[in-house]
């Protein structure tokens, strides 16, 4: 599928979920989009625990949106953000399950941001029935490329 019908794809996604930003991808979709779209980030908004522990999407920007321990706020998320991405990129917002993802796409499209996507399922994907994460979807189950952090 090309990347134009998979962005539309998204953005029919965002339109029914109600999204007040561009759209929502399933990770192998995201992972497409950013292979073949030049502009266009994926950015990493889990703590800097799981990426160091979890692991990591190779080349994505990472902007912490909660800080471990207690996952508190990161009071500097949108200016950090606006260091590291252009707001006239595609941005794409990656997380454990999809939740915070969301939270930070709807901050970026607030500061301007035009091109904003969630990744849903996120890195890990939903637990399983022995409550264990990264097998039953997301980026990790998916296959998709990643890294030990």
């Amino acid at each position: 599928m090309s990347v134009e019908n998979l962005l539309a794809k998204a953005h029919e996604r965002g339109a029914q979920l109600g999204l007040t930003y561009s759209g929502a991808l399933l990770p192998a979709e995201a992972w497409a989009v950013r292979q073949g779209l030049p502009n266009c980030v994926i950015v990493d908004v889990r703590s800097a625990a799981e990426w160091q522990f979890v692991g990591v999407v190779p080349e994505a920007v990472r902007v912490e949106l909660r800080t471990f321990p207690g996952m508190v706020p990161n009071a500097q998320f949108v200016p950090q953000l606006e260091v590291q991405v252009a707001k006239d990129a595609t941005v794409m917002f990656i997380c454990r399950s999809g939740a915070r993802s969301d939270e930070a796409a709807k901050l970026a499209a607030a500061a301007g941001y035009r091109e904003v996507y969630n990744i849903l399922e996120g890195f890990e994907g939903d637990r399983d029935s022995e409550q264990h994460r990264g097998k039953v979807n997301g980026w990790k189950a998916g296959g998709l490329p990643w890294m030990q952090g």
